[in-house]
């Protein structure tokens, strides 16, 4: 059985996921540590509960879920891995950064690989199943673990709204269209771990969200 461990950083109060399995292997989601305290809390939750990183996974690569790609690649020697779509993001870090008033010194690294839609990515003695579901980011994903009844959304989904839609390379229709078939389609007692805020059900949004 696989646990979510969701820890919150950088002013946008990302929410950076741990994904464990029972034998300490663990799974880094959209590290959103920023400052070198925020590195090291990171650091510490792995040592204090004993989890080795494994992968290091992207939902999407907007600024704010990319802050740490760099320390945890370089500390854990892993590489990021993310949907091809959101790949332009990268060279777009630090411009993007200064036009919202911070000063980042480099953009994150390369990825070492892509997630695609329907991939299955084995981990824990369970699946974790690749949905590509566009409308906040072209490359934006969900993570969706039926066995452990959660799924990770990004920007996708939150609690009773919706990731914006404004962004370069994003579509409102194409976002309630892919969230429609591939969350609201899923059992309603499936946790759902947004990008920020707190956890909801698919069955709170099918039954609250006003955009559905």
């Amino acid at each position: 059985m696989l646990k979510v461990h969701t820890l919150i950083y950088s002013p946008w109060q990302e929410n950076t996921y741990v994904v464990a399995a029972e034998n300490g292997d663990c799974i880094i989601i959209d590290p959103g540590c920023l400052t070198a305290e925020e590195q090291q809390h990171l650091v510490t939750f792995l040592s204090q509960n004993s989890l080795t990183p494994k992968r290091l996974l992207n939902t999407h690569l907007h600024l704010d879920h990319v802050f740490g790609n760099r320390y945890v690649c370089e500390r854990f020697n892993l590489g990021a891995e993310a949907h091809k779509g959101d790949e332009f993001w990268i060279e777009q870090t630090v411009p993007y950064a200064a036009q919202m008033g911070m000063q980042l010194d480099q953009n994150p690294p390369a990825l070492k690989g892509y997630l695609e839609h329907n991939q299955e990515i084995e981990f824990g003695g369970t699946t974790i199943k690749v949905l590509h579901v566009p409308g906040h980011s072209p490359g934006g994903i969900v993570l969706y673990c039926e066995e452990d009844n959660f799924v990770i959304a990004g920007d996708v989904i939150f609690r009773e709204s919706i990731g914006r839609a404004d962004l370069p390379g994003g579509d409102f229709d194409t976002l309630i269209n892919g969230i429609k078939e591939h969350l609201l389609s899923l059992p309603d007692d499936v946790v759902v771990y947004s990008g920020h805020g707190p956890s909801t059900t698919i069955g709170h949004e099918r039954n609250h969200n006003p955009f559905f």
